[in-house]
């Protein structure tokens, strides 16, 4: 692929995530390709369908959501990098709230992709959390996997103006059962 090829279809997966995250599924295909800067032909020569879309938006957010486990892992005291990832999981879950129809759309025909994303997030997670234990700043008796459950809850909120404030609260409320 050229460089501009490779520039476009990154900056439509962007332009998508912000999309489908503000707008859900109502965010317009034509709407995405004229804020990344392109023409509609040029979106589907990338993506011949949404699905193909909301995949690449979805291994996006995910992997980014991984690999800042890392990162704030090096960056950040064990406690903080903890519950600052929390909230990144906040942001990537209202990426996935704004592609849910086309997610299922997907499950059906690929559900490699969810296991291999769930997968993804236990192993980032279970890192940063066996560092924060390691540190003693949070309880040893705590499973990454409960914690991602409990977290997962945050999908259910209800649509509205406050859901991210919810949410955040959701997340210190689960932080603060974590400290020592």
């Amino acid at each position: 692929m050229r460089a501009d090829a490779k520039r476009n279809r990154a900056k439509l997966i962007e332009t998508a995530a912000l999309a489908f995250t503000e707008q859900g599924a109502a965010a317009s295909l034509e709407d995405i390709a004229r804020r990344a800067g392109v023409g509609i032909g040029t979106l589907y020569r990338h993506f011949p369908s949404r699905e193909h879309l909301v995949e690449s938006v979805y291994r996006r957010e995910l992997e980014l959501l991984a690999t800042s486990a890392r990162a704030l892992m090096q960056e950040e005291e064990p406690a903080k990098a903890v519950e600052e990832w929390m909230n990144r999981f906040v942001s990537y879950m209202a990426a996935k709230r704004g592609m849910a129809s086309s997610l299922k759309l997907l499950f059906t025909s690929n559900s490699a992709l969810f296991a291999d994303g769930t997968r993804l997030l236990h192993m980032a997670f279970g890192e940063l959390l066996d560092n924060a234990v390691k540190a003693d700043a949070v309880k040893a008796d705590i499973e990454a996997a409960d914690v991602l459950n409990a977290l997962f809850g945050i999908y259910s909120i209800p649509e509205g103006p406050d859901w991210r404030n919810r949410a955040h609260r959701i997340v210190r409320l689960v932080m603060d059962g974590l400290r020592r």
